[in-house]
């Protein structure tokens, strides 16, 4: 059964000091929501709700969601 990526785990910070980042910075708080839209359309594509969708379509979502980490990790300050 497909599951969410755990962004938190994944970027070793507690939910509480990202929310707190987010309610600080605009533009974290949109970067994570971009990231969360992507990992929603990679379980909704595994598990075969979002329709048919090929092997390649899948990759490329995965890679997507993995440059919107990226940019999310830039983003936030040092030692969070």
């Amino acid at each position: 059964m497909p599951v969410k990526h755990d962004l938190y785990a994944d970027l070793g910070i507690t939910r509480d000091s990202l929310g707190k980042h987010r309610s600080e910075d605009a533009k974290l708080n949109k970067l994570v929501e971009d990231y969360e839209t992507v990992d929603a359309d990679i379980v909704k594509a595994e598990e075969g709700s979002a329709g048919d969708v090929s092997d390649d379509q899948l990759k490329k979502l995965k890679e997507k969601r993995l440059l919107a980490k990226d940019k999310i990790v830039q983003h936030l300050p040092p030692s969070s």
